[in-house]
């Protein structure tokens, strides 16, 4: 039975490298798409030297969002490297790019060049800034867009220094929308035939996930701050210590709040004035905290976790990365995979996050070698093998 993928035939020409674009092609790879991956030939895209730690000389940063690709060296500072550029750009789809902003217009490969050559082009651009506005020939980085977008203000505990995401969240969130604007681009151009420009920045994707920090202020003109790990219109939702670590506790509405009560067994407190609403626990979390401390201190947190699953209280441990893919339920949900790599052995990467059940995420190929698929691209689009040795001895490959 031959596997059925969702963008099966689609050909993405990946200019990008780091994170955010390299994410973003994953996701789209992992869907079946043909991404050919553009490499500088001088040490390629730039995570295969970020490191530690490293499996033999190659950085695991760029294992873990590189899989399903084709790797091909071009040197864009080379007429030859940028004729094969347009070349593959004319056999593709969707061009993603991530280059520091001006360089594409600078090299000749602009959307406006690009879709002279391939009108119904999907071109997406991601940046720092964004294509417009006054910060936009700015080059940026994850930990400036979390400092930008807010979320350096409201993360941590109160009185702290500012604190980061330690997951890149700007990064992977821009990688995220611009996978979600590619697919939406290319949906409307089967239905219109017509391609179009797109781009999102880092800035943006931090800004675009401050949902009820926004809402804080647009509707009580209130600047959020840290609040550690609880919720800010909600209540009881945060981490709460045991007799042996902590464990999450998830109230979102009256009836979880009942039964987390009986759960410990302290139905007074349903009738407390200071708890009787959420609004009210919201105004009273201190005196809420320690009400409920002074009970799940009495026991572990396996005990209560079990406690709160029987009277269906949302709630969980808080695991260290160790423990999270030592759990039955994320290895029943495969998110740790493994992947043959032909001069690596088999090497680990995160699992698909989403599941489809006629066109399922798989993986085709292991993370490419620095222009391992040189050849076979080249061919693929056209070029015969004296064309190829021809583009070699220009440098036009490096």
């Amino acid at each position: 039975m031959v596997l059925k993928r969702a963008l099966d035939g689609v050909r993405i020409l990946d200019c990008t490298q780091i994170l955010a674009g390299p994410f973003c092609t994953m996701l789209l790879a992992d869907m079946g798409a043909d991404v050919i991956k553009i490499e500088k030939p001088a040490g390629g895209d730039d995570t295969r030297r970020m490191g530690p730690p490293f499996v033999d000389d190659t950085a695991a940063a760029f294992l873990m969002v590189n899989r399903n690709k084709r790797s091909i060296t071009v040197d864009l500072k080379n007429e030859n490297g940028i004729y094969i550029f347009k070349e593959l750009a004319k056999k593709s789809d969707i061009l993603v790019e991530n280059l520091r902003p001006g360089t594409m217009e600078k090299l000749g490969l602009s959307y406006k060049e690009i879709r002279s050559i391939k009108p119904e082009i999907v071109y997406c651009s991601i940046s720092g800034f964004g294509a417009t506005g006054p910060y936009s020939k700015r080059s940026g980085f994850d930990l400036v867009a979390q400092g930008m977008s807010g979320h350096m203000s409201f993360t941590g505990h109160p009185d702290s220094e500012p604190v980061k995401l330690s997951v890149p969240i700007s990064d992977l969130n821009a990688g995220m929308f611009a996978s979600y604007g590619i697919l939406s681009a290319y949906i409307n151009r089967l239905k219109t035939g017509e391609g179009q420009y797109l781009d999102t920045s880092l800035l943006e994707a931090g800004i675009a996930y401050t949902m009820w920090e926004s809402a804080s202020l647009f509707y009580e003109d209130v600047i959020p701050t840290p609040v550690g790990s609880r919720h800010r219109m909600a209540a009881p939702y945060q981490a709460y210590s045991t007799s042996n670590g902590y464990i999450n506790i998830g109230v979102a509405n009256q009836g979880t709040w009942i039964r987390l009560c009986d759960a410990m067994g302290r139905s007074e407190m349903k009738d407390d004035p200071r708890f009787s609403t959420n609004a009210k626990r919201v105004e009273n979390l201190l005196a809420l905290k320690i009400e409920i401390e002074k009970t799940l201190l009495e026991h572990d947190t396996e005990h209560w976790w079990n406690q709160f699953i029987e009277f269906n209280v949302p709630s969980g441990p808080i695991y260290d990365m160790k423990q999270v893919y030592e759990d039955k339920h994320v290895q029943a949900r495969e998110m740790m995979i493994d992947i043959k790599h032909p001069s690596l052995g088999n090497i680990k990467n995160v699992g698909f996050g989403v599941k489809l059940s006629g066109t399922p995420a798989s993986v085709r190929m292991p993370p490419p070698d620095l222009g391992q698929h040189n050849d076979e691209v080249l061919e693929s689009v056209g070029f015969t093998k004296s064309d190829i040795a021809r583009l070699k001895r220009s440098g036009g490959l490096g």
